[in-house]
């Protein structure tokens, strides 16, 4: 196992290279070494294995169930259906499953290193890549799901794919180790030519002149949202974008910066922020004012402490003021504005048929956790999809809530689509709780080497115990934003849902709740623990308060805000400090104060 500091093993690697070709190519080992690990992530795949096998493997004194996850990156979540038979083909090749991601990409679980390249050469040849869907450099972009055919939808889609452009990593490395030197290239809009100006500002003095040899400090999430939609979670983001739309066109987008909820339970330098509005700029000037935030990043995250590494503590220690003097400085042919006002209404997908604008039909289908297999006794997801792709040649959507979306839908194909999912199981969402159609859950148990307790395996029942509550109190038609993830590092993005659930050990979860259905708000500590087997009747107490004291038509996240105090954000307390507590230290600093 190697010693070196991720910053070493970055710095040693020769462009991310280091000796993946041969160890992948060794049919005589069946995992890599850590500090080859680390740099694989750069290219889209994780080492992980299969713990619910460690303990009897580790009792019979066997070498772990390794293998990999792979993730594809897809702008915007945009996938053809070309492209969706493809992953289908090589799912085959992992445990046999798709999992959609809730930044809008998807991921093969359980491949094994002998079938790691072919896996990875089939997604590139496809027209997408796995290039920096991990690692430290910038990730899938995200944006709105909803194929809207406007002037508005399309340019998001459009930044989407020029960020993804500008923010490739240039070592070749990547088509030499998973493409025998093959040119990598993704079927995504050019970026525009960076302003000869600005490079000379932000160009690292490498080869690579965005990432340098260091790359950036830790991860980095970018994500477009179009109001009053925010599917994709803008306020979680490093860097958020919401158009500003003048006469039907776009003219700019407002930039947020530094969100980011991963977080260490106790630990009060970690904790999860909300982005901030740093500007408007023009939209001719998006991606190079993009490039300029993410040099700042660059050259002022930490690189000392991997915890306090994410740009949202970069943004909090420089202060965004002087942060935006830092991106200003790297603009000198562009002034930052003052950022338009934006406001969202909820994170949720609009599930069922929808009209495009020009004449065809989208239409969205529920995906339970984002899991696409054929369930014994349940939906065949994976069946629906991919008759759906081969007889009618459909492209999809994955949202960011790990929902799909069929696009493209001519009228007479309507009744086509309706036939494949009803023939497979798939039910429609009109049955569904409204908090059913937007909860979510990360992966977790069994692949996630970081989870503490299970995830995506447990929330379904606790929603089937949650949805008998909804119902009984008549509240199955009310948005109730509910998420779960298996540790504190937030894939499942918990802190700004309505309850959220983290997990600290087997079957115990930290609560927080507070957030909001328009993901703009932080929540606050509930409770350190509570069991699974409890979680329903704790949400419940929440349920039939909010039934007993709401206004007309409030919905639970205005209730809460309302009669419920959250605690100031971003305060380490509020994350790390059960509600009880926090407010009787309040009480006591009142009477002190009063006194």
């Amino acid at each position: 196992m190697s010693k070196a500091s991720v910053e070493e093993i970055k710095l040693q690697s020769d462009g991310l290279r280091g000796v993946i070709g041969e160890v992948v190519g060794d049919a005589g080992v069946t995992h890599v070494e850590e500090d080859q690990a680390i740099l694989m992530k750069f290219h889209g795949t994780y080492q992980q294995d299969d713990r619910d096998k460690r303990a009897a493997l580790t009792k019979e004194k066997k070498e772990k169930a390794w293998s990999f996850m792979v993730r594809s990156k897809m702008p915007g979540g945009r996938i053809s259906a070309e492209q969706w038979l493809i992953h289908d083909e090589l799912c085959r090749l992992s445990e046999g499953s798709l999992r959609l991601t809730n930044r809008q990409g998807i991921q093969l679980h359980g491949v094994l290193k002998g079938n790691l390249k072919e896996v990875i050469a089939g997604i590139c040849r496809s027209g997408l890549t796995t290039m920096g869907a991990c690692g430290d450099v910038v990730r899938n972009t995200m944006g709105p799901a909803a194929p809207v055919k406007s002037g508005v939808h399309e340019d998001a889609q459009a930044l989407t794919e020029e960020i993804s452009q500008r923010f490739l990593w240039r070592s070749q490395a990547y088509a030499d180790i998973w493409l025998d030197g093959e040119k990598l290239s993704p079927e995504w809009l050019a970026a525009p030519e960076v302003d000869p100006a600005v490079r000379e500002k932000t160009a690292s003095g490498e080869e690579d002149p965005i990432y340098g040899k260091a790359y950036l400090p830790r991860k980095f999430k970018m994500a477009v949202a179009i109001e009053p939609v925010n599917d994709t979670d803008v306020y979680s983001q490093d860097v958020g974008f919401v158009p500003h739309v003048v006469g039907g066109e776009v003219a700019g987008y407002t930039i947020l910066v530094g969100g980011g909820f991963g977080m260490s339970h106790g630990q009060l330098s970690t904790r999860p922020f909300l982005a901030q509005p740093l500007a408007y700029v023009p939209r001719e000037h998006v991606v190079d004012a993009t490039e300029a935030i993410v040099t700042v990043q660059r050259d002022h995250g930490n690189r000392t402490e991997r915890k306090n590494a994410r740009m949202k503590y970069t943004v909090q220690t420089m202060g965004l003021e002087a942060f935006r003097a830092a991106v200003q400085d790297r603009l000198p042919t562009v002034r930052l504005e003052e950022p338009k006002p934006v406001a969202f209404d909820s994170v949720e997908d609009s599930l069922g048929w929808y009209e495009q604008g020009d004449g065809r039909w989208y239409c969205a289908v529920h995906v339970s956790m984002g899991r696409v297999t054929d369930r014994d006794g349940g939906p065949q997801y994976l069946s629906a999809f991919n008759e759906i792709a081969k007889v009618l040649g459909l492209p999809f959507v994955i949202t960011p809530n790990t929902n799909v979306v069929v696009a493209e839908v001519g009228a007479e194909q309507r009744a086509v689509v309706d036939a494949i999912l009803a023939k497979h199981g798939v039910p429609h969402a009109d049955g569904m709780t409204r908090t059913r159609r937007v909860a979510h859950a990360c992966v977790a148990l069994p692949t996630c080497g970081l989870s503490l307790s299970e995830s995506e395996r447990a929330l379904p029942g606790v929603l089937d115990e949650v949805d008998g509550v909804l119902r009984e109190l008549g509240l199955e038609d009310d948005p109730v934003l509910i998420r779960m993830t298996g540790c504190p590092n937030g894939c499942g993005r918990p802190y700004n849902a309505d309850f959220g659930f983290v997990g600290r050990a087997p079957n115990k979860y930290a609560m927080f709740v507070g957030g909001s259905i328009a993901g703009d708000r932080l929540a606050g500590l509930e409770q350190k623990t509570v069991l699974l087997a409890d979680i329903p009747g704790a949400i419940r107490g929440f349920l039939e308060a909010y039934k007993g004291e709401r206004t007309a038509g409030e919905t639970f996240s205005a209730w809460f805000g309302r009669t419920r105090p959250v605690g100031p954000a971003p305060d380490p307390e509020q994350f790390h400090v059960e509600l009880a507590a926090r407010a009787e230290k309040l009480a006591g600093e009142k009477l002190t104060a009063e006194g």
